[in-house]
C-alpha cells in the first residue's frame, strides 16, 4: 500500500514501541514529526528501571515538538510527545488523560508496549497509528495486533534493518500490518502528516 493511501484517513494519536536499539531509532523518527502535528505521540522505550530516565531531555534536543515525560492523571496536550518512565506502564484514559500503573511486569516489561497500545486502541480506534521498532523480545506483537483490531494503521521497522530483529519478528508473525518500512521510509511516513493530523 502507499503511504499517502494508508493515512488518508485522520489520526489522532501515535504510539509508538521499542527496546534494544530504540534509542538510536528514535534519534532518527523523532526529529521527522512535523512542527504542526496534532496527534500526541506516546512511547515506550524498555530502559532499566533502577534509575532515571534522560530520554525526555535528550529526544527534546531533537525534536520539533515538546517531549516530556508522562505524569500520572495528566492530560493529554495536542502535539505533545510522551515518554513512559521507567518501571512504570503508561496507559491512556478518557479525557484523554494519561496513567501511570504498577501492575505486573508483561513480557518481562514494564513499562510495557502491549499495555500503551491496548489502552490506545481502546481510546482512538481506528484514528491511532502503532508502530513497532527495533528490539529484543516479543513486547508489542499483541499490542499492534489490538490496534489492527481497532481499525488503526499498523506500521513495522523492516526486520533486516533493525538493530535487533526480534521484536518487529515478532509483531510481523502474529500481523500483516499496513506498512513494512526501514527507519528511513518511517521518516518520510511521519514527515507527511505536516499539520494535517487532527
Amino acid at each position: 500500500m502507499s503511504a499517502p493511501a494508508s493515512l488518508a484517513r485522520p489520526i489522532d494519536a501515535i504510539v509508538i514501541g521499542t527496546s534494544a536499539g530504540g534509542v538510536e531509532a528514535l534519534s532518527l523518527l523523532l526529529p521527522a514529526l512535523p512542527k504542526g502535528l496534532r496527534a500526541p505521540v506516546f512511547i515506550v522505550v524498555h530502559m532499566p528501571r533502577e534509575r532515571p530516565s534522560r530520554l525526555a531531555a535528550i529526544f527534546g534536543l531533537k525534536c520539533l515538538l515538546p517531549v516530556r515525560e508522562a505524569q500520572d492523571k495528566e492530560p493529554v496536550e495536542p502535539g505533545t510527545v510522551y515518554l513512559a518512565p521507567p518501571d512504570y506502564h503508561l496507559l491512556l484514559d478518557q479525557g484523554p488523560r494519561l496513567a501511570l500503573s504498577t501492575d505486573e511486569p508483561v513480557n518481562y516489561s514494564r513499562p510495557a508496549i502491549d499495555v500503551l497500545f491496548e489502552s490506545a486502541a481502546d481510546l482512538y480506534r481506528e484514528r491511532l497509528l502503532g508502530m513497532i521498532l527495533t528490539g529484543g523480545n516479543q513486547d508489542g506483537a499483541a499490542g499492534l495486533a489490538a490496534v489492527q483490531r481497532s481499525g488503526g494503521v499498523t506500521v513495522v521497522q523492516e526486520p533486516q534493518s533493525a538493530q535487533v530483529a526480534l521484536m518487529p519478528a515478532s509483531a510481523l508473525q502474529r500481523i500483516v500490518p499496513d506498512h513494512v518500512l526501514p527507519l528511513a521510509g518511517i521518516a518520510d511516513l511521519l514527515r507527511g502528516f505536516g499539520g494535517d493530523a487532527a
